[in-house]
């Protein structure tokens, strides 16, 4: 067994009571490289959670044939010396199991530290070697203050913690305030000895035990690349965040054989951090280019190819676009409008009891033709009421939505009753089951009710929260950067001299991406100078997800756009059989696709409603989508030549299909006029006043 699929690395936190529900530092973070992609990560309020997602994780990737490595940023092992003292023995692993019974961690991290911490001082002599706790909670054997123990016959830090690459780092004996890590390994070692027990022989402690296996635990230390985090931190990210996914996607770029000389170095009695001592190996793989997620060649056409058409263009679009955003856990409250990133399913049924679909009165079984009478029970059903158990013969009072008790299970219509003396009387025949709703008619706890790929919305929400979801996994915003290319662009408003001429693109296309869903990154306009283009492009890489260029796209003398990216190798000059439109200028900088588009403000917004839209949700993590056309008569008429898929701008009127009156791409007023597009096919068409065409209104293309 060799190489590991998936990285996985764990930034802990002791914290005594959930974490907020928006994302914070000093909680749990996860980071997860899984097959080489860019990392996901994942924020629990809990240690409880946190463990459960892992323990999901690793079921489904050991499952999978996958090797898993698990990095966690607290401290396995103990100075030499302290696990003899509790367990006769120097394997640091004994103590898990004794450390393990000792914790008590309830799942809203509520936890018993102090108490343990306690416990452990007093099987040495002196006070020590624990210290560190709240106001008020001092005493003879465990002190608030590190400098107030003496006698205890521990050595202060490990041999790892001694090492130059780890000066910043706090003993594992103390216990609160800032950089208490010895609470994170205290609270940590019983969750990593519940994994050593339910995956047995799967599972290896790096360095402690050697042999491959599935799954392998070891300990990290984040702060041994602080200065490549640093770098590498985004806009407003928490440090925590940032710090594994830089080391998740670190380790995952290490040759299999480096990451296993590294796993095999340490201690056998004190354990060591992972990296510690090779610390430029790991700052070497951070820094290293990461292999776009798209392929750099993703973008080209078949050898020979001269014209695509638009079908062919889509597919491959299609084809090869995969989303290229992190993961991350909110609450509903903020989940509207978000992407899912996997299939969300219930957690309890809809409804969670049978319940009752009207206000009447309930009773066990059917009843036939004919008057009867029922005495009534005492007291009422109501949403939310848990009423006693209904003696059979006997009817309860029941309200719309309460459950059902228990010896109830038909309703009969309050209207249809009368009720004296104690007692209802009505006519028959009533259906057993009448009127009631069976637990999980709705939704069955378990099913899919939200698929990977939907944009949240308010409805979706409303069956979330019905069926128990508090958080949902989501993409992080698309972020797409706008740049305007050309000497002859000027902010509107400026004053204009002759040959210039205002902007249009920047903010039709930064509307149009915001109308998609998306984060619009405006990244201003470059003239013809294409080493400022290039420095523009740098710039844009470490702040978006996608770049759309205007103008530029070409391949003429002027035409930055195409020649730098035909210098990265990765241009894909596309010549589509489209009107309007002139090529597509496709490809990759810094890992970064690249759309360039036509300068011409209606080729360029035709272009981007049809080729660019898809694109974008598919890199955002949604799903791919057609726009949704619809045949109308038409209300012109028109003679086309094969070859070209046309769009036409276009409105109804009166149920007819009408067009602007001048098909020439520089009159820009047609957009705002229309509100859709005709699209004719390649073929030669020939369309007079009542002929069938389609159209297809802006609202199909989200905007």
């Amino acid at each position: 067994m060799t190489g590991f699929d998936t990285f996985v690395v764990v930034d802990w936190s002791a914290r005594a009571a959930p974490s907020p529900r928006k994302p914070t530092a000093d909680s749990v973070w996860v980071a997860v490289v899984q097959g080489g992609s860019t990392p996901t990560c994942h924020y629990h309020r809990t240690r409880h959670d946190a463990m459960a997602a892992l323990r999901g994780l690793f079921d489904a990737e050991l499952a999978a044939g996958r090797r898993v490595l698990a990095g966690f940023d607290f401290s396995f092992a103990y100075p030499a010396g302290f696990a003899r003292a509790l367990t006769g023995s120097d394997d640091p692993l004994g103590l898990w199991p004794v450390v393990a019974a000792m914790i008590e961690d309830a799942p809203d991290n509520a936890n018993n530290r102090f108490d343990v911490a306690r416990a452990l001082n007093a099987r040495f002599p002196g006070v020590g070697p624990f210290w560190g706790c709240p106001a008020g909670q001092e005493d003879a054997v465990l002190p608030a203050r590190g400098s107030r123990r003496h006698g205890y016959g521990m050595l202060e830090r490990r041999g790892v913690e001694l090492h130059p690459d780890m000066k910043r780092s706090q003993p594992g004996w103390k216990l609160y305030t800032t950089g208490s890590v010895g609470s994170q390994a205290l609270l940590g070692i019983p969750r990593l000895q519940a994994l050593r027990e339910h995956y047995g022989d799967a599972l290896r402690v790096a360095p402690f035990e050697r042999g491959d296996a599935p799954l392998v635990l070891a300990e990290v230390y984040p702060s041994l690349i602080s200065d490549v985090v640093a770098d590498a931190r985004r806009e407003d990210e928490i440090l925590d965040r940032a710090q594994v996914r830089v080391l998740a996607t670190a380790l995952s770029r290490l040759a299999p054989e480096t990451l296993d000389a590294l796993l095999r170095e340490g201690d056998p009695v004190e354990g060591w951090s992972l990296g510690v001592g090779k610390a430029d190996v790991l700052r070497a793989a951070a820094r290293m280019e990461q292999a776009p997620l798209l392929r750099n060649d993703c973008f080209a056409l078949p050898p020979g190819v001269k014209w695509t058409r638009v079908v062919e263009a889509l597919a491959h679009l299609r084809e090869r676009m995969q989303p290229v955003t992190d993961i991350e856990t909110v609450s509903l409250g903020v989940a509207a409008g978000r992407i899912a990133a996997r299939d969300i399913s219930a957690r309890r049924a809809n409804p969670p009891l049978p319940n009752t679909a009207v206000d009447g009165y309930g009773f066990a079984g059917g009843r036939g033709e004919g008057t009867h009478r029922l005495p009534l029970a005492p007291g009422r059903a109501a949403a939310g009421d848990r009423p006693g158990a209904v003696p059979d013969g006997q009817a309860i009072r029941v309200l719309t939505g309460a459950a059902l008790p228990k010896g109830v299970d038909t309703v009969i219509l309050q209207e249809d009753v009368a009720v004296a003396e104690g007692e209802i009387v009505f006519h028959g025949p009533v259906k057993t089951g009448a009127n009631t709703r069976r637990a999980g008619e709705d939704v069955e706890a378990g099913d899919r009710v939200v698929p990977a790929g939907r944009r949240i919305t308010a409805p979706d929400l409303a069956l979330l929260a019905a069926t128990g979801v508090a958080e949902v996994e989501v993409r992080a915003g698309l972020r797409v950067g706008v740049l305007s290319t050309g000497d002859e662009l000027i902010e509107p408003g400026e004053p204009a001299s002759d040959g210039q001429i205002f902007d249009a693109n920047q903010p039709m296309l930064t509307a149009l991406v915001t109308e998609f869903g998306h984060h619009a990154v405006d990244l201003g306009r470059v003239g013809d100078d294409r080493a400022a283009l290039r420095q523009a492009f740098d710039d844009a890489a470490g702040r978006v997800d996608v770049i759309l260029t205007s103008g530029g796209a070409s391949a003429g003398d002027e035409d930055h756009v195409s020649a730098l990216l035909t210098e990265t190798g990765t241009m894909g000059l596309w010549r589509i059989a489209v009107k309007p439109g002139r090529p597509l200028a496709l490809g990759m900088w810094q890992g970064k696709p690249v759309f360039g588009l036509p300068g011409n403000p209606v080729a360029a917004m035709v272009c981007t409603l049809i080729f660019a839209r898809p694109a974008l949700a598919v890199l955002a993590g949604g799903n791919w989508s057609e726009p949704l056309g619809f045949d109308v008569p038409a209300a012109f008429s028109k003679r086309k030549k094969a070859g070209r898929r046309e769009y036409l701008r276009a409105r109804i009127r009166d149920g007819r299909a009408e067009v602007f009156a001048s098909e020439g791409s520089g009159r820009i007023s047609g957009l705002s006029w229309a509100e859709g597009l005709v699209e004719l096919p390649e073929p030669a068409v020939e369309v007079a006043p009542g002929d069938t065409v389609r159209f297809i209104p802006y609202g199909s293309f989200g905007l």
